[in-house]
């Protein structure tokens, strides 16, 4: 254990009981600061209590024992500048446990909550901050836009900085949720067509029939002429199909159909 020679050996050995119990318990809204080499000088971080101008803040302050503490009171002071009736501008705490009303049986952690209770609850009738003691009484609005100022300057909590990397991944998660959850339908033809606003036209395929001739379909006459005429329609007809088709299957095929037309123009001349 660590010894100081302003402290006798027994306020030590007091000291680190308690100094061990704030640690292991601290109270509501006190972070103690243990220094293992130096009893005498105690720090503590005090949280802004809710509802008050110093809400969101915190606030460092240190506690000065003397080589005849606990019989006489320690010396409190803010390190973090604040705007309050009861403590000075160099910091100087001003309450009556830390003067008139202590007790040698008073611990350190009733001091540190009496000291946050002065955050709540300021005494204005014995100010050290005469001007926000004055505003205090005078104007409360005025003393909590003051006390808020200062509080956002100089004991405001810092924010806490995202890690890039998990922004990214929950980001990836949340776009693999959103396709879960509506997954977009593939597009076919007609739908595409429709969202670019135009229709595409069906080319004919080789599989597909030729459509018959009007032409060749219209006369059945029994006479040689139109029977000629018939046959150079559907000649026509063929030779129509075969464009559109794009050549149908081929020099094979055409060479096929036009040995049948000449076949038939033959028998239609026996006639």
């Amino acid at each position: 254990m660590a010894t100081n020679e302003n402290l006798p050996p027994n306020v030590i050995k007091q000291l680190a009981k308690e100094l061990k119990n704030l640690d292991e318990t601290p109270p509501e809204g006190i972070n103690v600061s243990i220094n293992d080499d130096d009893f005498s000088t105690i720090f503590a971080d005090i949280e802004g209590p809710a509802g008050t101008p110093y809400e969101n803040g915190i606030f460092r302050m240190k506690l000065l024992l003397s080589h005849d503490f606990p019989h006489s009171p320690p010396k409190g002071y803010f390190l973090t500048k604040i705007f309050h009736p009861n403590i000075a501008t160099n910091g100087e705490i001003c309450v009556n446990t830390l003067k008139k009303d202590w007790n040698p049986s008073l611990g350190l952690r009733h001091v540190l909550l009496v000291v946050r209770c002065l955050l709540i609850e300021p005494f204005p009738e014995s100010a050290l901050n005469e001007q926000a003691g004055k505003l205090l009484l005078e104007n409360y609005e005025e003393y909590a836009r003051h006390a808020r100022l200062y509080t956002g300057i100089h004991a405001l909590k810092p924010k806490p900085k995202p890690k890039v990397g998990m922004i990214c991944e929950s980001t990836t998660a949340l776009n693999v949720e959103n396709t879960k959850i509506s997954p977009k339908p593939p597009l076919n033809a007609d739908h595409t067509n429709a969202i670019c606003g135009t229709a595409l036209p069906v080319l004919p395929t080789s599989l597909a029939p030729a459509a018959p001739s009007k032409v060749g379909m219209s006369t059945t006459t029994t006479t040689g002429q139109d029977q000629q005429q018939s046959s150079g329609a559907e000649t026509t007809g063929v030779t129509a199909a075969q464009k559109t088709i794009g050549g149908g299957g081929g020099p094979a095929k055409v060479l096929t159909d036009k040995k049948k037309i000449d076949a038939r123009k033959k028998s239609l001349k026996r006639l």
